[in-house]
Parts: structure tokens; C-alpha cells; sequence
């Protein structure tokens, strides 16, 4: 029961701090959901934290470009909010194939992209999170170091992460990948703590979280494009061969070559679908939450005796998203594990079955 308890008070505080946040975003009566939802979920060269009064308090994040006409330019986001999205020729595009991102009128009027290597919200979440897993892994790491665990089993935070370890490595690794799993098991097991920890940091609303790392493509393009990279290049003679030689009458093979091009399809398709898998799955949970948050301010104008039950049906689903949300982000990390392990197995060498 205490248990249940403690549980039902993180989730609310969850939710009142969520709804917190989409409050201090919103000043008139009328609330722009478009707005609020994809401020949320797009990345951005600022960290707005929260607004009390009239004071926005954000973080300025670094803003790095390359130009040929222009050069490098080097300044803060805050430039940028000052001058009304442009500073230095430079603007925030609001609409078109840039929207969002920082553009540049060329010589004939045109607006092109320079070289961004700007520190936005994302890339900033993804450096503290990363330090975070980096914390919580050697701390670990230490303990085992400094003790002996023939004598001294852990405890605790360290107990809870080698039965979680060895279940990543007995449940998913070792089975899919095979006989050579050791070699593997340091990229699976990273892969998967990476996945599961900004998944959860993207659920907690106040800074350091709420930001779907995870959610944005070009981070699971990064960790589709590793496991693809591992799967092929430590592939076996026997895969390539099933992928260009499969084991199919000839007829498919020459003189065209049907099959090999079937299977060389399978061996690209095999990252998108790690890519998109993860990507919409996080970025939709993400953007039902807040949807379910701003049910509360959209009924407020209807009258009280609207508004009050929405509220109380908007708090209620949010506590359900909230544990389908933890739920989904162990999911996620555990399914891309899994099929990553299970890619990287088929391309192993055959075990001889002893019969």
C-alpha cells in the first residue's frame, strides 16, 4: 500500500508540474495547442525552463555557423530573442522546407542554410543525460571494483542494476546473438541504458528533463546507422553470401539477379525501421500527454460545469499516460535491443547443430 502511495504521488506531481508548465506558456484566455505542442516537441537554439510573471527564465545556448559569404559566426541564442528571431543577417525561418531553422538570404535573395553546428536543446539534453548514464555506470563500475563479490553481494542502487544488466544480457543477448554475444554485449547493453534513460528523462518535466532526445530523428538515425554499422561490418562469409548467393534456384539469381536485390533491400531496410520505430513511438506518447494536459485550459472558457469534470478526466488520463509512458520507455529500449541483437546474430557465423 505505501508503495501504491508513494506511486500515485510522483505521478500527480507529475502532472502538476506538466500542467505548471504549459500554464506559465500562457498568459491570455485562449490557448494555442498548435503552439504549446510543437514548442514542446521541436528542438530549438534556447532551453525556455519556465516563466514567472513576466520573466522568462531560459537558457541561452550557443549559437556556431559557417558561411562562405559570411564566414564563421560565433554568438548567443539570446541575440536571437533580442533582435526578434535574426541577428547578424542571420534569422529563424518561420515557414518553408528551413521552418524553425536558422537561414541566410544568398546573393540572389534566396534563403539557404548555413553550416549549423549550433548547441541546441536537444544536443544540450543529450550531453547531460549521456554525463548522467556515464555517472550512474562507473559509479557502479566503482563498487565492483573496490569489493569483492564473492564475499559482499550488492546492494541497493548497485543490486538493482546488475539484476537489470544481467537480465539485458541473459534475456536478449545472449539467446539472439549466439555463441560470440561477449564481443557484442558492451554496444547492446550501452544502446539499451542510452535508449531507456533519456526516454525517462523526457517524462520528467522539469530541468534537467523534459526533452525527448529519443523523439527527435536524427538521434535514432545516429543509433539505427551503429547498429547497422556493427551488424554488417562484423558480418560473417555466410551472411554476405545469403545476401548476394542466397540459397535459391539459379533462375532467381541470373541473369537478373531478383533475389540478391531482395535481400540487399532487407539488409537497408533493416535501420529504417529501427530508426522510425523508436522515433514515433516516443515523440507520439510525448505529444498525447500534453495534448491531454491542455484539455484543461481549452474547457476553462466552457464554464464550470464543463471545465470541472475535464479537468478531473485530464488528470486522470495523464496518470495513465504517465505509467503507459515509463512502460513504453523500457519497451522501446528493450524491442530496439532485441531486434538490434537479433540483426547482429543473423549475421554471425553458423553454429554447427550436433546432432
Amino acid at each position: 500500500m505505501n508503495n501504491i502511495k508513494y506511486l500515485v504521488i510522483i505521478l500527480t506531481s507529475f502532472i502538476v508540474l506538466s500542467t505548471s508548465s504549459v500554464y506559465a506558456q500562457n498568459d491570455e484566455k485562449q490557448v494555442d495547442v498548435k503552439e504549446i505542442l510543437f514548442s514542446h516537441v521541436e528542438d530549438s537554439y534556447g532551453w525556455h525552463i519556465t516563466t514567472i510573471g513576466e520573466k522568462e527564465i531560459t537558457i541561452h545556448l550557443p549559437v556556431i555557423l559557417y558561411n562562405k559569404e559570411k564566414g564563421w559566426s560565433f554568438f548567443s541564442s539570446k541575440k536571437l530573442q533580442e533582435n526578434k528571431g535574426g541577428y547578424n543577417d542571420y534569422y529563424i525561418a518561420e515557414n518553408g522546407l528551413y521552418s524553425g531553422k536558422i537561414v541566410v538570404k544568398n546573393k540572389a535573395g534566396e534563403e539557404v542554410r548555413p553550416l549549423d553546428l549550433s548547441i541546441t536543446k536537444v544536443t544540450l539534453a543529450l550531453f547531460i543525460n549521456s554525463a548522467l548514464l556515464l555517472i550512474i555506470i562507473l559509479g557502479v563500475a566503482r563498487w565492483y571494483k573496490k569489493n569483492d563479490t564473492i564475499k559482499k553481494a550488492p546492494k541497493g542502487f548497485v543490486g538493482f542494476m546488475e539484476a537489470f544488466i544481467m537480465m539485458i544480457n541473459d534475456e536478449i543477448i545472449k539467446p539472439c546473438v549466439g555463441s560470440n554475444y561477449k564481443k557484442f554485449s558492451p554496444y547492446l547493453l550501452t544502446a539499451f541504458f542510452f535508449i531507456f534513460l533519456n526516454n525517462i528523462m523526457g517524462l520528467i518535466p522539469i530541468f534537467p528533463g523534459g526533452v525527448t532526445v529519443t523523439g527527435n530523428i536524427a538521434v535514432t538515425l545516429f543509433l539505427a546507422l551503429a547498429t547497422f554499422f556493427v551488424t554488417n561490418v562484423f558480418g560473417s562469409k555466410d551472411y554476405w553470401k545469403d545476401v548476394f548467393w542466397p540459397d535459391v534456384p539459379v533462375w532467381l539469381k541470373v541473369p537478373i539477379p531478383i533475389m540478391p536485390i531482395i535481400e540487399l533491400f532487407g539488409v537497408l531496410t533493416k535501420p529504417v525501421a529501427l530508426m522510425i520505430r523508436l522515433f514515433a513511438n516516443l515523440l507520439a506518447g510525448h505529444m498525447v500527454m500534453i495534448i491531454l494536459t491542455c484539455l484543461i485550459f481549452i474547457t476553462a472558457s466552457f464554464g464550470p460545469a464543463i471545465y470541472g469534470p475535464m479537468t478531473v478526466t485530464s488528470v486522470i488520463f495523464n496518470m495513465f499516460m504517465t505509467v503507459l509512458e515509463i512502460l513504453v520507455a523500457f519497451i522501446q529500449a528493450y524491442v530496439f535491443t532485441m531486434l538490434s541483437a537479433v540483426f547482429i546474430g543473423l549475421a554471425q557465423p553458423k553454429e554447427k547443430v550436433v546432432e
